[in-house]
């Protein structure tokens, strides 16, 4: 997936990318979450979306599929189904009728677009059809809220209608509420999916596009911690039309524009490579400045060449996997290996000292927080919400931690590092 910087520049890169890959013989669909549109706007036309419908897939050249999610339209069609079937018992009145409800109403309610693009990207993953699947994402703000929906959602089912309560309702006598229980599960069920094959480092990663400005970097910082406290792996950050080197000016005097282009040329250079000094162990890659916007399939085909040889092909290693970039995820083998260390939030826990109720544990976090007056930390039962840098997730503590309370927190060298001390009244005497 690509995220990053919105808008067509992104999508851009996506659709070159994808290009690159379809033209070395690979099977390559792009799909678009962002409902901006800005693939069409980029493959220069219009995608068909017809009310009532499910928008198609669309083969751009050969080797290469594209398709523009509607989630309204994807509503309409999943909700239809699920509200003729909870409707087909009318001699029972629960105070449950769905049948009343819009499915633009509920397109409404947080998470619900998200999770059915993603849950529809899942399905095609699942197909085995496509070599590599790329999505083009909506900016960054949008997109960690997309990540983030699926466990949201699994987190609020579990404790508003606990499993075994569904369960029960499942193999009850009430029609209705059995249809729901198994609606509900069957949701469950492809809402796990799509939380399992993000959290995949070996099937899915994120590649950043962002540009080589001084703001931008500082959002992509906040970016990179987010990615890795939800789990996600940053396998790159490509920086975005960057001006091309020029040679040293001469002895006489330069015109206006000459020194503005050397001017902004050190800018970038010098904004690149504080990137790169801040994120060592991922690679940043450039993408050079193309002059006219490539737009339409001729252009992009070019910008492809481009776009292999100078930004992503020096990472040949990169060249079949799931990637989450402002614009596209690639999907392979999942039996390969990532190329270098990963970026997640992935924990540790270990004995630090002490034994019985002396004992101190330490669970370690992988959290490069860009503003450590973001860090947050709290505790819900057997849960720890950490949050940093705008973003929050909900992580389930080791057995051995839920008997025991939060004695110290500190931020070590990109690690969040929290320290447990047994609770008394928990744990075994």
């Amino acid at each position: 997936m690509f995220v990053g910087k919105g808008g067509v520049g992104k999508t851009t890169l996506a659709c070159a990318r994808a290009m690159s890959c379809a033209r070395a013989g690979q099977r390559i669909l792009v799909a678009s979450l962002d409902q901006a549109h800005s693939l069409g706007d980029a493959l220069g036309f219009r995608f068909a979306h017809d009310a009532g419908t499910v928008p198609g897939i669309t083969q751009v050249v050969p080797g290469l599929e594209v398709i523009e999610l509607d989630s309204l339209a994807l509503l309409e069609d999943r909700f239809g189904t699920v509200a003729a079937l909870l409707g087909a018992d009318p001699g029972h009145d629960h105070g449950l009728d769905l049948s009343a409800l819009d499915p633009a109403e509920i397109t409404g309610l947080p998470g619900v677009q998200e999770l059915l693009m993603l849950v529809e990207i899942a399905q095609y993953a699942a197909e085995d059809e496509w070599d590599a699947i790329v999505l083009d994402c909506p900016p960054t703000a949008d997109m960690l809220r997309i990540v983030t929906a699926p466990e949201t959602m699994l987190g609020y089912l579990d404790r508003v209608w606990p499993p075994h309560q569904r369960m029960m309702s499942s193999i009850g006598t009430d029609i209705r509420r059995a249809v729901l229980a198994a609606t509900v599960q069957r949701i469950v069920a492809a809402v796990t999916e799509v939380r399992d094959l993000l959290a995949d480092t070996e099937r899915t990663s994120a590649r950043l596009i962002t540009l080589a400005e001084r703001v931008s970097v500082a959002e992509s910082a906040r970016v990179r911690s987010a990615t890795a406290l939800l789990g996600l792996r940053l396998d790159a950050v490509v920086v975005n039309k960057v001006l091309a080197p020029v040679p040293p000016p001469g002895p006489e005097p330069q015109h206006p524009a000459v020194r503005w282009y050397l001017n902004r040329c050190a800018e970038q250079f010098d904004v690149i490579a504080g990137l790169r000094r801040s994120m060592p162990e991922i690679p940043v890659l450039v993408a050079g400045h193309t002059g006219a916007e490539p737009v339409g399939i001729g252009p992009l085909a070019a910008l492809s060449y481009v776009v292999a040889e100078d930004a992503v092909g020096s990472e040949s290693e990169l060249d079949d996997r799931v990637r989450l970039d402002s614009g596209g995820v690639v999907r392979d083998d999942p039996g390969s290996a990532p190329p270098h260390d990963t970026d997640t939030a992935a924990s540790g826990v270990r004995l630090e000292s002490g034994a019985g109720l002396q004992s101190v544990y330490a669970m370690r976090i992988h959290l490069p927080v860009a503003d450590p007056a973001t860090l947050r930390l709290g505790r819900v039962e057997d849960d720890l919400i950490v949050g940093a840098d705008g973003v929050r997730r909900r992580l389930r503590l080791a057995p051995v931690l839920r008997r025991c309370t939060v004695s110290t927190a500190e931020l070590d060298n990109g690690y969040l590092v929290i320290r447990f001390r047994p609770d008394p009244q928990e744990w075994p005497q």
